[in-house]
This record gives structure tokens, C-alpha cells and sequence, in this order.
């Protein structure tokens, strides 16, 4: 099953619930957004979709399209491309876009400021370095 296919786990996507996420996500990117501006982008792009989890790109107007690169810039939507051989030889493309359903949720649970990194090795000792260390030789 592609994750085109794949059902919805816990229920759908309302447009509450991503308007929410829009506008946690928006105010991680120091960026405002009224709650009606937020509700208003999740009504037209969820208009898209419908019941489904997908929508094909070729049907997207340019400002359409827009929205739907900042949605997925927010980490709520995803591009997925599917290819065909046609009767001729050439090879044709579909892309779609896909709902992040537990992106939603997550940006929709959070309170809209950036989460601390999770510490890696690696930056825990680059940390630990003093600043003399990165300083450049003359």
C-alpha cells in the first residue's frame, strides 16, 4: 500500500485542527497569522482534498500552489511523484500532494514556539569546545 493508499489512522484532518497547526506552525517561523487568515488557508486547501489523502498537482492554480508550498515548508503537507511509461515511449509524471496527518496533529498539540534541538554527540561536544578553538590562524 503507497501512502497515497493509506487510510487515516486517528480520523480525519478538520479544518480546526488545521488551522491550528497552520498557525502554531507559522508562529515557529516568527512569523503572524490572525486565527481567520489560518482558518481561511485550511478551509481552501482542505477543500482539495476532500475525503481523500492526496491531490494531483496539475489541478492547482499558481496561488493555490503557493499555499501549498508554505504548508509544506511547515512540514504539513508532502509532494509524492508517481511515473508512467506511455504508449509511445515517453515517460510522464504525476506529482501529488499529500497531508502529513501526524504533522497536524503534532503542530496542532504544540504552543507555536521552536522546540530545542534534540542534542546530538556530536553538538554536545562542539559545545564543550572553547572559543579560542575556532578562531582562524594567522
Amino acid at each position: 500500500m503507497s501512502l497515497v493508499e493509506q487510510p487515516y489512522s486517528d480520523g480525519p484532518i478538520t479544518v480546526g485542527l488545521m488551522a491550528k497547526a497552520i498557525s502554531n506552525g507559522m508562529s515557529r517561523n516568527s512569523k503572524k497569522m490572525s486565527e481567520q487568515e489560518a482558518y481561511d488557508i485550511a478551509f481552501h486547501v482542505l477543500n482539495f482534498f476532500g475525503y481523500s489523502r492526496y491531490v494531483i498537482d496539475n489541478m492547482l492554480e499558481p496561488e493555490d500552489r503557493d499555499a501549498f508550498y508554505m504548508l509544506e515548508d511547515l512540514g504539513i503537507l508532502d509532494t509524492e511523484r508517481e511515473e508512467t511509461t506511455l504508449f509511445d515511449g515517453r515517460e510522464w509524471r504525476i506529482h501529488y500532494w499529500l497531508i502529513k496527518p501526524e504533522n497536524v496533529r503534532k503542530l496542532a498539540m504544540s504552543n507555536g514556539t521552536k522546540q530545542e534541538e534534540e542534542k546530538t554527540e556530536e553538538s554536545v561536544l562542539y559545545d564543550t569546545l572553547p572559543d579560542d578553538v575556532w578562531k582562524m590562524k594567522e
